[in-house]
């Protein structure tokens, strides 16, 4: 199969890397134009750029997609499939009509649920105990198109977004392969997706992260597991942001302690009162400072039961 690659984050490099290894050929790669990243806002490329330049394989930046150059140069590979992964932009419908073949999408959901930009995310916000990755033929309207092949996946109790997220990369970048491997003489087999059972999972942002005392316990830890790496979950003590990296029900009664108020300190961490049962703090981050244990917050910050966390600075 001839290839062209789209695609922008960690997510999309498990799958480029290991495409590259599969005997099929890669033609080009597109990603997004070099951006400023980190605290000092340094120009950086992106993963997939970086593989790209490694490899020597061209690799184009497109602002705009429908600029004719980038459409021309797109045509003039004869590529047989793009292979779109966590690419970020919506492709217009005269690069979804350019390859010989079809587009295909690698996305982290079990389509038609969670159509959108955080989908293992919201699969853990949800408390769902399951999901998979789907491989997609690209339509116009976002996450649409018909099936091609699926594979379930487990989540773990424990696992937060990010670790999902990376299990999910090697289960979608082996399927991708495998996938690509059918080389089809016609077409795909394709399976329409059940309108019925369409669900979403829209962008993620900052106020998501505000921690509600006064909700349940579980699904605080869900918000604190799915919110990872951003925006985080987050409380106010003393009027600065404090991160919750890592929590899980308490076994701690929360007795007659209102919903924010510290119920026990131990050196499991600090346990906190929710509207139905307590939340065992593991792990914080406090603002402008780094990721540390939850005995580390407590003694450097002289946390105790009469402590209560805020909604609100």
């Amino acid at each position: 199969m001839k290839i062209i690659f789209f695609g922008s984050n960690d997510f999309a490099a498990v799958h480029l890397e290991l495409l590259l290894g599969s005997g099929h050929e890669l033609l080009a790669c597109v990603t997004g134009p070099d951006r400023p990243q980190g605290r000092g806002m340094k120009i950086s490329a992106s993963p997939i750029k970086q593989i790209a330049l490694k490899r020597q394989i061209p690799c184009l930046q497109p602002t705009f997609l429908k600029d004719k150059k980038i459409v021309d140069a797109l045509k003039s590979y004869e590529a047989d499939i793009f292979v779109v992964v966590a690419y970020g932009r919506l492709l217009t419908q005269e690069i979804l009509d350019t390859p010989k073949m079809l587009c295909m999408n690698v996305h982290g959901s079990l389509l038609p649920q969670y159509r959108g930009a955080a989908p293992v995310n919201w699969a853990i916000l949800n408390g769902d105990k399951e999901t998979g990755v789907t491989i997609q033929q690209m339509a116009l309207a976002l996450d649409t198109g018909d099936i091609i092949a699926q594979e379930k996946m487990s989540i773990e109790d424990d696992e937060n977004a990010a670790q999902l997220c990376g299990r999910m990369a090697q289960v979608g970048a082996q399927l991708l392969i495998k996938v690509l491997d059918k080389k089809p003489t016609g077409h795909y087999s394709l399976s329409p997706q059940d309108e019925s059972l369409v669900t979403y999972a829209p962008k993620l942002t900052k106020e998501m992260g505000k921690i509600d005392w006064n909700r349940p316990a579980q699904s605080m830890v869900d918000q604190v597991r799915g919110l990872q790496p951003w925006p985080g979950a987050y409380t106010f003590y003393n009027g600065k942001i404090l991160k919750i990296i890592q929590a899980q029900i308490s076994t701690e009664s929360i007795g007659k302690c209102g919903p924010g108020q510290v119920i026990n300190v131990d050196k499991n961490g600090f346990h906190i009162a929710c509207a139905d049962k307590g939340l065992l703090i593991k792990e914080v981050q406090p603002e402008a400072g780094k990721v540390m244990p939850a005995q580390s917050f407590v003694a450097g910050y002289k946390v105790g039961t009469d402590t209560t966390f805020s909604n609100r600075k």
